[in-house]
């Protein structure tokens, strides 16, 4: 079965962006991209880079992980303001949203029903994992579905911020198994984590 994975950009104080919830590597933003935090992207995880990247960069590779990339309506109108109506043109792109109505490009699948629902949906289908790039909303709601951890942990710290789970996730302590990590020269780390059990479950044997 497929897995819903979340790989994300965080501080080493939880926040995926400012508190105004804008592109922390837009022109304006405060996220440093070193170069071998770059190559590393490129060589394991190409098909994360958005569309206008790939092309800047000559990438064609489909990538080995992802073939479908869901997000939140917030983290989808970065790339509209940007004038980008679908930033993964290359991956089946859907966006959870029950305000945006119709879509702003015919490739990309607007959902307005239950996120959870139709993740578990997208999971029984064939084909590759599916991408949680974002936001903290969506993924506070689809915190119990996701499966795969995996965070590219900045050496910064901003203070305030969204966080990497916004309030709408449930508390449900769980714990997580360290599955690989690479620790690159320029601090960066990327630390895959695969959910192991949680509380409930383990309450609900006993």
């Amino acid at each position: 079965m497929r897995k819903l994975v979340y790989y994300i950009a965080s501080t080493l104080d939880g926040f995926i962006a400012g508190p105004d919830g804008a592109d922390p590597t837009g022109p304006d933003g405060f996220w440093p991209i070193p170069e071998d935090y770059i190559a590393h992207m490129i060589a394991e995880y190409p098909e994360t880079l958005p569309g206008p990247a790939r092309a800047a960069f000559s990438i064609t590779a489909e990538g080995t992980h992802f073939d479908t990339v869901v997000e939140g309506r917030r983290s989808y109108e970065i790339g509209i303001k940007a004038g980008v109506t679908d930033a993964y043109p290359h991956l089946r792109h859907l966006v959870f949203s029950r305000t945006l109505g119709e879509s702003p490009d015919p490739a990309v699948e607007i959902v307005a029903t239950d996120p959870a629902a139709r993740v578990r949906e997208l999971k029984q289908e064939q084909g590759k994992d599916i991408w949680l790039v974002g936001g903290g909303e969506l993924a506070g709601s689809l915190y119990a579905e996701i499966d795969t951890l995996i965070v590219k942990l900045s050496p910064m710290t901003i203070g305030a911020g969204i966080p990497l789970f916004s309030h709408k996730a449930t508390f449900r302590p769980d714990a997580w198994t360290l599955a690989d990590h690479r620790i690159l020269d320029s601090g960066v780390a990327f630390l895959r984590y695969e959910r192991a059990t949680t509380t409930a479950t383990a309450t609900a044997g006993e």
